[in-house]
């Protein structure tokens, strides 16, 4: 039996591992891929041409009333309740994958 307390989202501003979270749940200065865009059409097309496409790498670099993340080599803000939006899982740093035998 689960408390009512219980969440899915994370505590501690990393995603759980082969979990999607969105983007406002990230901690500054973490990289993320970008995996899925939740909205209307035309949102989403918008964020596409911003370079806030599924599979592209991007970090979050500011958390505030607004969210800054570096994307393609660009710094691009955007709110935090269009940020909900982007569904995120956390890029593995290098090195912390099983080591080879």
């Amino acid at each position: 039996m689960t408390s009512g307390n219980e969440s899915s989202a994370p505590t501690d501003g990393e995603c759980p591992k082969a979990e999607l979270c969105p983007l406002d749940s990230v901690r500054p200065g973490v990289s993320v891929r970008i995996k899925q865009l939740n909205g209307s059409a035309e949102v989403t097309n918008r964020l596409r041409e911003l370079g806030f496409c599924e599979e592209q790498r991007i970090k979050l670099l500011l958390k505030h009333t607004n969210i800054i993340c570096q994307v393609c080599n660009a710094r691009l803000g955007i709110s935090s309740q269009l940020a909900k939006t982007i569904m995120v899982e956390q890029i593995p740093a290098p090195g912390s994958g099983p080591k080879p035998t």
